[in-house]
């Protein structure tokens, strides 16, 4: 089988040479063509992932027709804010039996879809039960290292989630089913938020309590955004939720989380963003996320704060001021004192 990885960044690297290892055919998409001369000649990818040793079965190009041509899985790894352009290049070579799956886990800005949304919106309905997304706490630094990691992923269809179980499902990779693929994507995109709302914790020097405060919290913004779109609750205490929330928030290589701690520290992010060479999709998805908020009126002070900072110059400790000032309230507003107090008579 025949199988394109659309972008050449750490993940997009590390899930070509996993795939190549199984035995499929993989052609690996880079824009850069200094990077794909790079990666052929040495068999590494210096820029992103320097200590994986690619596999010899990888083919390495810039040119979307031979990348794409025939393919009958297209992997797209690449920001959330290229995914329209991107699959609106490949569609016009697309072949129709293709399954498309997304690893981005971010949200489109003016739109507000998620990506399995945005690849839809480009390439027809028709296309709907092709289409999956994978998400997890799934760095790729370690995936790389064949280091034991789970993942999830979820379909329009449950016969594609199946498919695309088996195809990524290896010794040290082990793949999970979810039908419900609002919840997969969405909390894999809002992991990001709540990431650089921990990094500032750390750049200011507060300690566990707070990072574990701002976890449940920011987990509590997921679910009740989730709730009114659609999401089963459940799928955010699973991989793509709460699994990918410790990870991101907690990770030496989580870029989300050290744009938080530079925040913290007081650089502001045009400093940071030009220091920076891959993306951390928290960024943009904060403003996403802010909107979604507003569209469905879900009360998110933490969301709120970290588009703030980004992007208002708001300093962060003020931040923290306003979050712990706010109005005393019950953690889970759905449960109340009468109902337990009944059960407990």
């Amino acid at each position: 089988m025949k199988i394109s990885v659309i972008g050449a960044g750490s993940w997009g690297t590390a899930v070509s040479n996993l795939l190549a290892k199984k035995g499929y055919r993989v052609f690996l998409w880079a824009r850069d063509k200094d990077l794909v001369e790079q990666i052929r000649k040495k068999r590494r990818n210096p820029r992103y992932l320097p200590k994986l040793k690619l596999s010899k079965e990888i083919e390495i190009t810039n040119d979307f027709v031979e990348a794409t041509k025939n393919s009958e899985l297209i992997v797209f790894a690449v920001p959330s804010h290229v995914m329209r352009e991107i699959v609106k290049k490949i569609k016009i070579y697309l072949n129709k039996k293709a399954t498309l799956v997304s690893l981005t886990k971010g949200i489109e800005e003016e739109s507000l879809m998620r990506m399995s949304e945005v690849i839809k919106d480009e390439i027809g309905n028709d296309f709907k039960g092709q289409i999956g997304v994978l998400s997890g706490p799934n760095h790729a630094e370690e995936v790389a290292l064949e280091i034991p990691s789970a993942t999830v992923v979820s379909s329009f269809k449950e016969e594609t989630a199946l498919f695309l179980q088996r195809v990524f499902m290896t010794s040290y990779f082990r793949v999970y089913t979810n039908p419900d693929i609002v919840g997969v994507e969405l909390g894999g995109a809002f992991k990001n938020v709540i990431a650089i709302a921990a990094g500032i914790s750390d750049g200011l020097g507060y300690g566990d309590n707070t990072k574990a405060s701002l976890m449940t919290r920011g987990l509590a913004e997921m679910i009740r955004l989730g709730l009114k779109m659609g999401a089963s609750p459940l799928t955010f205490i699973g991989l793509s939720g709460m699994g990918d929330l410790i990870v991101t928030c907690t990770s030496r290589y989580s870029r989300n989380r050290a744009v938080g701690e530079k925040l913290g520290k007081g650089l502001k992010l045009p400093q940071i963003l030009s220091q920076m060479r891959m993306v951390a999709e928290g960024i943009k998805t904060s403003k996403a996320m802010e909107k979604l908020s507003l569209k469905y009126q879900i009360e998110m002070p933490i969301t709120k704060n970290v588009v703030q900072v980004l992007y208002e110059r708001k300093e962060p400790k003020e931040c923290v001021s306003e979050l712990m000032s706010r109005e005393p309230t019950s953690e889970i507003k759905e449960i109340k004192f009468v109902k337990i107090l009944k059960r407990e008579d």
